[in-house]
């Protein structure tokens, strides 16, 4: 299964915590004693390398590296580290309400949260997902799937989750590496594979998920887009004129997709994918998270180190003057506040200066 692609796109947006782990031990093996392992207490959590971040409520909650989530109630101005089950690192996190919340990551973990992220459960891992994909591969009679999902269960808890939708009734649906794809309709007490939903044989990445009513639209490796218009029952390939790997999408208006991914690319559609134009990028580096600018537009977080916005329906630019750390995701808070999330850990910033001064 590993073998039939290169994997590039899951190690941009797994981070570097990824690489160091897999210097040290072989994935299967670091993966599950770090699923029954607590993350471990940091002194200064909020510099540790983190992958996301969103609102709960008027809270900020970010997740990242070995399990760390951390919490402020002061749009980002102090931080505090809330209880984490697992040490494994921590990649996408959706919020339905002030209250309840999931997250994703490594060794296929989804942890959710019913009191704003203050504590955390444990809902799926790895294991419990090959299980459940051989199981519905046995059921389908398909030599092929059967095959796949045995070597999932083979090779362990050694794959990531990479996004995430949470749904206000508890409808939750995770995607990740070699096509991982899981669904729960009661906020992960209960797991179906969506693999089968998927035109994806390859088992290429899925790096990306947003949804705008009942339209989800995963982006991943090799341009692929997938593409649902009841929401989640069934998915339809979409064709892309780009055949390198997308890790951001957003649906900015009613079938509106802007997708960006590898060396800068961005594209856009305005009919649900049926034609595409190019984005010119000013920063020809990957792009590795987005988020919708409040009032329209979307931001999205370069390697490089630059927000690029686009404002709607206007070209993209470059907000910062000066270059950040590498970036992983972007979240904008109220009073043109920003958090910026890169591998030097969480920065709080301010819009309006950031095209003035140079941060440090």
């Amino acid at each position: 299964m590993k073998s039939r692609h290169s994997g590039t796109g899951c190690a941009l947006l797994c981070s570097m915590a990824l690489i160091a782990s897999a210097a040290a031990a072989p994935l299967a093996a670091v993966a599950g004693e770090a699923l029954v392992r607590p993350a471990v207490a940091a002194v200064a959590p909020q510099s540790a390398v983190m992958l996301a971040a969103a609102s709960a409520g008027d809270r900020v909650v970010a997740v990242g590296e070995r399990g760390l989530v951390i919490l402020s109630d002061d749009d980002g101005k102090s931080w505090r580290q809330a209880k984490s089950p697992v040490s494994v690192t921590l990649t996408a996190l959706r919020f339905a309400d002030a209250k309840r919340g999931a997250a994703v990551g490594h060794g296929g973990v989804v942890l959710v949260t019913i009191d704003g992220g203050q504590t955390w459960q444990l809902r799926l891992d790895g294991r419990e997902a090959a299980r459940l994909a051989r199981v519905a591969a046995e059921a389908s009679g398909n030599a092929e799937r059967i095959a796949a999902a045995r070597l999932l269960v083979e090779e362990g808890a050694d794959k990531p989750f990479l996004d995430l939708e949470l749904k206000a009734n508890g409808e939750l649906m995770v995607f990740g590496a070699y096509g991982l794809a899981f669904a729960s309709d009661d906020f992960g007490a209960s797991w179906t594979s969506m693999m089968s939903r998927l035109d994806n044989p390859e088992g290429l990445h899925l790096n990306a998920v947003r949804a705008r009513g009942e339209r989800i639209v995963i982006a991943g490796e090799r341009g692929l887009v997938l593409q649902s218009d009841d929401r989640g029952a069934t998915f339809r390939r979409v064709d892309t004129p780009y055949d390198g790997s997308f890790f951001a999408v957003e649906l900015p208006a009613d079938g509106e997709i802007l997708l960006a991914g590898l060396r800068g690319n961005v594209w856009q559609s305005h009919d649900r994918g049926q034609s595409w134009e190019q984005v010119s990028c000013p920063v020809p580096a990957s792009i590795t998270g987005s988020t919708l600018r409040a009032g329209g537009g979307v931001l999205l977080a370069s390697q490089a180190g630059y927000i690029l916005e686009q404002p709607a329906g206007g070209s993209l630019r470059a907000i910062n003057a000066a270059p950040l750390p590498a970036l992983s995701q972007v979240l904008q808070l109220k009073d043109h506040r920003l958090i910026a999330l890169s591998e030097r850990g969480v920065l709080s910033l301010d819009l309006q200066a950031l095209s003035k001064e140079d941060v440090k």
